[in-house]
């Protein structure tokens, strides 16, 4: 029998090698996934959203009256005693500027006043020449009544006139006081601004800082004139801080008053614990960047751990606020990167060997990371993280 030639069988090795090559080629390619694994641990629900440190009571010092305020000595962040530190000093301000018919209204009323004045003048002189005559004449009556001849009737006819001359007089000069009242009065309403008198040492008013703190804020620095119940002069303790945070209304019913609370992205390194103190039961409508209307609800929550740790923050800092609302322990965790929806159902690739195995399973409560598999997975199980649209069950994997 013949022997195949070498160069045949050259060529069949050469045939089966581009053969094996091309089914190497044409073969599915295992598919590199992120492989993590089924652990029993701690859950934590958690709420999260910014929040604003503020002093717990902000005290507003507002004018007692119209007036001006003089420049103000204090710079935010000073310290203040209560009942001591001068926060606001007030003196009378100028009078308005006249327009035309209110001068002349004024001016006539300032000739007026002084005509008055000039009549009661002449009333008083009157009144004063009355009563030197009936002074004179109750003298008369007085001796004649001693050698009695008038009657006695007559005598004391003559002291009612002069009881009823002084009261005149009286009168009168009390007349002539108020018509020159009134004319200083009406001259008064003639004044320019800038045409007052010099200060006087007893014509201002201090106000003093109603509490132990430091100024917050100085709503008026310069000097100007104020209305009555302006606010001047912001005042609190900053070693009383509190948190506000703006939740979600459906996340805001999950928070109870006594949660725990995590303070991050707040400047330090360190991470600040807090505890929610109250739940405010009313919502209201706010505008977020996006422009979508949401319901929120404040709640507050009170600073936890020594006042070292929260020394750098102050009155209206931004932080990131992390409310626990459930914590369930000793678990099995799946990664929140294995979980996608099959069908009705939540599911994951199972990598078994080199196969991904598609497993449905039922989960529990989750937070941002992970979730408690109820069914369908066993702590020590490896799951694919992540997994693309190319994945299928069954499909070759390589742990990358």
């Amino acid at each position: 029998m013949k022997r195949p030639s070498l160069r045949l069988l050259s060529w069949v090795a050469i045939g089966v090698g581009v053969a094996a090559a091309f089914a190497w080629a044409v073969a599915p390619r295992p598919l590199g996934v992120d492989v993590g694994a089924i652990e029993r641990g701690t859950l934590e629900v958690t709420v999260e959203d910014e929040g604003v440190t503020r002093i717990r009571d902000v005290y507003v010092v507002s004018a007692p009256t119209t007036g001006r305020m003089l420049r103000s000595d204090l710079t935010v962040g000073d310290a203040v005693a209560a009942g001591k530190t001068v926060v606001a000093r007030f003196e009378p301000s100028d009078p308005t500027l006249l327009d035309v018919r209110s001068r002349r209204v004024g001016e006539a009323t300032v000739e007026a006043a002084a005509a008055a004045v000039g009549l009661a003048e002449a009333q008083l002189a009157q009144a004063r020449s009355q009563l030197d005559f009936a002074r004179a004449d109750l003298v008369r009556a007085t001796e004649l009544a001693a050698r009695r001849t008038i009657s006695e009737r007559a005598l004391d006819k003559a002291r009612l006139d002069v009881a009823t001359a002084e009261a005149t007089v009286k009168g009168g000069e009390a007349t002539l006081e108020v018509r020159r009242r009134e004319l200083e009065q009406a001259r008064a309403q003639l004044l320019e601004p800038g045409a007052g008198a010099a200060r006087r040492p007893d014509c201002c008013i201090s106000i003093p800082a109603p509490v132990d703190g430091r100024v917050l804020r100085l709503v008026v620095e310069s000097e100007q004139v104020v209305q009555a119940g302006n606010p001047l002069v912001e005042i609190g303790d900053p070693n009383d801080l509190e948190i506000a945070v703006d939740l979600l209304s459906r996340d805001a019913v999950r928070v109870q008053p006594g949660a725990e609370a995590r303070i991050e992205s707040w400047g330090g390194a360190e991470m600040l614990t807090a505890r929610v103190r109250r739940v405010e039961p009313t919502g209201f409508t706010k505008v977020s960047a996006l422009g979508i209307e949401e319901q929120r609800v404040k709640v507050i929550l009170d600073p936890e751990g020594p006042r070292e740790a929260w020394a750098r923050l102050g009155h209206g800092y931004r932080v990131v606020v992390r409310i626990t609302v459930k914590r369930v322990e000793n678990v099995p965790l799946v990664p929140i990167g294995a979980l996608f929806r099959s069908g009705e159902a939540w599911a994951v690739f199972r990598a078994e060997g080199d196969r991904a195995r598609l497993t449905r399973l039922e989960i529990g409560d989750r937070n941002q990371r992970f979730a408690v598999a109820t069914a369908g997975l066993e702590p020590g199980a490896r799951v694919i993280l992540h997994p693309s649209g190319d994945l299928v069950d069954g499909a070759r994997i390589a742990p990358r």
